[in-house]
C-alpha cells in the first residue's frame, strides 16, 4: 500500500507545477489558490458527511489545524506560484524536493532528533546540485536577479510545506485522519487568502479560459483531494521524514514536463546538478547500519550445528 501512495504522490505532484504555471494571468495569486483550496474543502467536507466522517478539531488539535491550514494550503502555495513567475516550473518542482532534508533539520529542532551525517552530507550535495541546476539561469545578464528572487521563494514554500507536514504528523497522532484534518486545513486557508484579498482590494477575477479552468480543476481534485491525503498518509505511517522521501523523484517527472511545455532546455551542468540533488535526497535517508555488539569475553564460543 505505501509503494501504491508513493507512486500515486509522485506521478499527481510532478506534473502540478505546470498547472500552476497555467494559473498566472489576471487572477491575483491568492485567488486562484483560494478557488483551488475552496473547491477542494467542499469535496471533502461532502465526502466526510456522506461517510459520516466528519470531525471538529477540539483543543490544542484546533490550533494545529489552524496552522497547517496556514502553512500548508496558503503560504507555501504563495510562495510557489510567485517562483513559478521568473523560474521554469520544474526548477521549481526541484527546490521543492529538498523537503526531504528541511524535514529532518525541523524534526530535530522540534522533536530533538539526532541529525545523522548522512543528512549533513545529503544537504551539501542538495546545495550543490541545486546551484548546477540554477547555474544558466543566474550566470545570464537578463534573468541573474529575478532568478534568485524565484529561487527564494521557492525555498521559502518549501520550508513553509515542511513545517505543515510535522503539523499533520501530530494531528495524526491525536488521531485525526488526514482526510479530516485537510477539509479544515483547507478551509482555513482558503478564507486566509480571501480576506487578504479583501483587504488588499482585489477584485474577485475570474479567468473562464479552458487552460485556467481545467488547471484548477487538476489541481483541485488530484492534486489536492487525492496528493495531499496519499502523501499526508505516508506522513502517518512512515513520519516526516521518511514520507518526503517520495519528493526525490519530482524533479525527474516535472522537468520533463517543463521540457515539453515550456522549452525547458537541458544542460550538462543541469543534468549533474539533477543528479546531485538526487542523490543528496538519498542519503538523507540512508539508514545507518547498526554497529555489532562487542562479543562477551566470558561468553562460550557456539557450537557448530551438527557436532556433539
Amino acid at each position: 500500500m505505501n509503494a501504491f501512495l508513493y507512486v500515486l504522490v509522485v506521478l499527481i505532484w510532478g506534473t502540478t507545477w505546470i498547472a500552476l504555471k497555467w494559473q498566472l494571468g489576471p487572477v491575483p495569486i491568492a485567488l486562484s489558490i483560494a478557488y483551488r483550496f475552496g473547491l477542494a474543502a467542499l469535496l471533502l467536507f461532502a465526502w466526510l458527511l456522506w461517510r459520516r466522517q466528519l470531525v471538529v478539531p477540539r483543543g490544542r488539535a484546533r490550533l494545529w489545524v489552524l496552522a497547517q491550514g496556514l502553512c500548508l494550503f496558503c503560504l507555501n502555495f504563495v510562495c510557489f506560484l510567485n517562483a513559478s513567475r521568473s523560474v521554469a516550473s520544474g526548477l521549481v518542482a526541484v527546490v521543492f524536493s529538498s523537503a526531504a532534508l528541511w524535514n529532518a533539520l525541523l524534526a530535530r529542532l522540534v522533536h530533538g532528533r539526532a541529525v545523522a551525517p548522512q543528512v549533513l552530507g545529503g544537504g551539501a550535495l542538495g546545495l550543490m546540485g541545486l546551484v548546477l541546476l540554477f547555474w544558466p539561469e543566474i550566470a545570464s545578464q537578463h534573468a541573474g536577479t529575478s532568478t534568485l528572487a524565484g529561487l527564494a521563494w521557492a525555498l521559502g514554500g518549501t520550508l513553509c510545506f515542511s513545517t505543515g507536514n510535522l503539523l499533520s504528523a501530530a494531528l495524526q497522532a491525536e488521531g485525526l485522519k488526514p482526510v479530516q484534518t485537510n477539509a479544515w486545513g483547507m478551509a482555513v486557508g482558503t478564507a486566509i487568502l480571501l480576506g487578504y484579498a479583501l483587504l488588499a482590494g482585489q477584485p474577485l477575477a475570474f479567468d473562464p479560459g479552458p487552460r485556467y479552468v481545467g488547471a484548477l480543476l487538476y489541481l483541485a481534485i488530484p492534486g489536492s483531494v487525492i496528493g495531499f491525503t496519499a502523501y499526508l498518509t505516508l506522513v502517518g505511517r512512515l513520519g516526516p521524514e521518511r514520507a518526503a522521501y517520495s519528493t526525490v523523484l519530482f524533479p525527474v517527472v516535472a522537468l520533463n514536463v517543463s521540457a515539453w511545455a515550456e522549452g525547458y532546455r537541458w544542460t550538462a551542468p543541469a543534468l549533474v546538478g539533477l543528479v546531485l540533488v538526487m542523490a543528496g535526497n538519498v542519503l538523507v535517508f540512508r539508514r545507518r547500519r547498526a554497529a555489532l555488539p562487542p562479543a562477551s569475553p566470558t561468553a562460550p564460543s557456539p557450537r557448530p550445528r551438527g557436532l556433539a
